[in-house]
C-alpha cells in the first residue's frame, strides 16, 4: 500500500511532494506548503486510497539552540513586553495524520513552516475536524492557518502572548504574564 501512495502523490503532484520516508513501516510525505489542502483532497477522495479519517493535526518547532547563542530568550526578557522573535528558516513543521479506514493504513503529510512568519493554509475545507486541530497548533506554537474559518485561542487567553510548545519557551513559563490563582 505505500507503493501505491507514493505512486500516486508522485503522479498528481510531481514536484510539490518534497520527500518520501518510510521509517518503522509508516510513511511520512513531505508536501509543498501551498499544496497541502490539495493533497489532502486527493487522499480522502481517491476511491483506491480513501483516507477518509484525519486523526491529527500537530505542530513542531525545529528550533535549533545553537543558532541562538547571540538572541534573547524568553528567560532574560522577565517583564519586557514581548521577546524578540526567533527567525531560523523553516523553524517550524505542521504534520496531518490520515487513516484510510477501508484499507487500515496510516500515512503522514508534513509541511515545513517559516520561523519569522508562521503561515500555513488550513485543510478545513478538506475535512470538518481539523478545526480544532489547527486551532490548538495555533495556540501552542502561533502558526496561523490561512482560511481557517475561526482562527482564534483555545487553551490560553486570546491576549497571552507567548505560545507555550515552542522550544524557547520556559518549562516554569514567563514570570507575570499570565495571572496565577491565589494559594
Amino acid at each position: 500500500m505505500k507503493e501505491k501512495i507514493e505512486e500516486k502523490l508522485r503522479a498528481a503532484f510531481g514536484d510539490d511532494i518534497l520527500a518520501v520516508v518510510e521509517f518503522k513501516d509508516e510513511l511520512t510525505v513531505e508536501v509543498k506548503r501551498e499544496r497541502i489542502a490539495d493533497a489532502c483532497k486527493f487522499l480522502k477522495e481517491d476511491p483506491e486510497l480513501s483516507f477518509n479519517y484525519l486523526s491529527d493535526v500537530c505542530g513542531a518547532d525545529m528550533l535549533d539552540f545553537e543558532d541562538l547563542s547571540s538572541r534573547k530568550s524568553y528567560l532574560a526578557v522577565e517583564h519586557e513586553h514581548r521577546p524578540e522573535q526567533v527567525p531560523v528558516g523553516e523553524r517550524f513543521q505542521v504534520i496531518y495524520n490520515m487513516i484510510s479506514l477501508k484499507n487500515r493504513s496510516r500515512v503522514r503529510l508534513k509541511v515545513k513552516v517559516d520561523g519569522e512568519n508562521p503561515v500555513c493554509p488550513s485543510i478545513t475545507s478538506v475535512f470538518k475536524s481539523a478545526d480544532w486541530y489547527e486551532r490548538e497548533t495555533y495556540d501552542m506554537f502561533g502558526i496561523t492557518f490561512e482560511g481557517h474559518p475561526d482562527m482564534r485561542r483555545i487553551y490560553m487567553p486570546e491576549e497571552y502572548e507567548y505560545y507555550p510548545l515552542r522550544k524557547d519557551f520556559p518549562l516554569m513559563g514567563v514570570p507575570g504574564s499570565i495571572p496565577l490563582p491565589r494559594k
